[in-house]
């Protein structure tokens, strides 16, 4: 089955291994944010365009989850963290590594889609994660 998005809008999976994040980028105030809206969070212009953001950046926060939060389908433990996008936007996002070890403030980061769980229709559900940016 076709996996499909556990949101829709809020990344592209380009098929080819890479993704972006669609967020928003306001003419007004010239600043991007996440996730994409209509209205600007920072200045409440109107006039804001939808830009895709990522694939890199920079960890910044990081954690591990280790018990299922309420309504969550998908496997533990997984890592929860912080990252500063080369973009200049800091987003919250899930993380495919949860060894605490292996991840540290500055690391480079790159957007991947990683499967979450699946659905009662035995379908995939996918969302945005960031992996550990090995270089290849």
């Amino acid at each position: 089955m076709t996996p499909r998005p556990v949101v829709e809008s809020l990344f592209r999976d380009n098929g080819d291994g890479s993704a972006r994040l669609i967020g928003g980028f306001c003419r007004a105030c010239n600043r991007p944010h996440f996730p994409r809206g209509e209205v600007c969070p920072y200045c409440s212009s109107e006039s804001c365009e939808e830009r895709e953001l990522g694939p890199g950046g920079a960890l910044w926060l990081f954690t591990s989850v280790l018990r299922s939060p309420p309504g969550y389908r998908g496997e533990v433990p997984y890592g929860f963290g912080v990252v500063d996008l080369d973009e200049g936007l800091r987003v919250v996002a899930r993380l495919t590594e949860s060894k605490l070890e292996r991840l540290a403030r500055g690391q480079r980061m790159r957007l991947v889609v990683d499967h979450l769980h699946t659905d009662d229709d035995g379908r995939p559900v996918t969302t945005y994660a960031f992996a550990v940016d090995d270089g290849t």
